[in-house]
């Protein structure tokens, strides 16, 4: 399909303003869950059944006073929030959403770029994303808030190893690093159930490289105050925010396409077989947060190098052995 510009732009705009969306609306949605899991109330006085409390967060968010640390790296300490929000954004420009539609009698490809490369694509711009998390803590002036952004670039340092790792056997798998081709490929069968150790190990660092618990490190309010963030508020802690679960969504979309066959499934809706798929990946991860207690530093370094990365070599090298064996 020719490369249109005009129709690119409306995809890449369409596609941030439901992202922006579905971030807002995930914070009520883990406030709700973690109530329900607490046997608490949750969200409920704004609006019907408590519906219109993400606008009424974010225009706190937006009426709140700034304010700009002494010391600070002027430059750095604005430009980290959108570093990590342009980051997150980035990702889904690669990601298949659905096949080809029809809009006003022409063939629309639900994905804004598919290149050959999309999945080391996809790489590249995860671990793009601790710049945004160690600037924000250099940038602070804040002993707090350095810790944190040397937690989280060790961090995602670590667990990026495992997940480039198992993601290989995928490639080989499906023989090509097209994200349109890997979802193809799994037309009949998932790489899920073909390969769930690299499907566990993905999973695991996925959580790690959101911070999310039980990897929440970077933040860890009892040791850190609020880690990296500590001294940003209002709109420049809302871009935080908003790419923390910006990027639930697109780790979730990542091991959609690459493990549970992407837009495949029964009768002709793909896409929305897409969003209940993703949406069951963002459940875990809500329902994880109200499960399990945060790790120790070392725990969390000990559990990467001396589990994980041993174990997706194993599984790399088997994965190898028996698709080479078997064709």
């Amino acid at each position: 399909m020719p490369f249109d510009p005009i129709v690119v732009l409306i995809k890449g705009v369409v596609l941030i303003a439901i992202l922006f969306g579905c971030a807002a609306y995930m914070t009520l949605m883990e406030r709700v869950i973690l109530a329900r899991v607490q046997l608490r109330y949750g969200p409920n006085r704004v609006g019907p059944l408590g519906l219109l409390q993400p606008l009424a967060d974010g225009l706190k968010l937006l009426t709140k006073e700034r304010f700009q640390p002494a010391g600070i790296e002027v430059f750095t300490y604005w430009l980290a929030p959108g570093i990590s929000l342009f980051i997150a954004l980035a990702v889904f420009a690669l990601i298949p959403i659905g096949g080809t539609v029809t809009i006003f009698g022409r063939p629309i490809t639900l994905q804004i770029g598919d290149v050959n490369v999309g999945l080391v694509m996809l790489l590249a711009l995860s671990s793009l994303a601790v710049y945004g998390v160690v600037l924000a803590g250099w940038s602070s002036n804040n002993r707090y808030s350095l810790l944190g952004g040397l937690r989280g670039t060790a961090q995602m340092i670590s667990y990026e190893v495992p997940m480039g790792i198992s993601l290989l056997t995928v490639v080989m798998a499906a023989g090509t690093l097209s994200l349109s081709e890997i979802v193809e490929a799994q037309e009949n069968r998932w790489f899920l159930w073909t390969n769930p150790i690299a499907f566990l190990i993905y999973l695991i660092t996925a959580f790690a490289e959101t911070n999310r618990a039980p990897f929440d490190l970077p933040e860890a309010e009892q040791e850190l105050t609020a880690g990296y963030h500590t001294e940003y508020g209002g709109m420049k802690f809302a871009l935080f925010f908003m790419a923390e679960y910006i990027n639930i969504l697109a780790v979730s979309s990542i091991a959609v396409t690459l493990f549970l066959g992407g837009w495949h499934g029964p009768g002709d809706i793909p896409v929305l077989w897409f969003l209940l798929k993703v949406f069951l990946f963002v459940f875990l991860f809500m329902w994880v947060r109200a499960t399990l207690p945060r790790f120790r530093y070392d725990q969390l370094m000990a559990f990467s190098w001396k589990l994980l990365i041993p174990l997706a070599t194993l599984n790399l090298v088997v994965t190898a052995y028996f698709l080479l064996v078997w064709k």
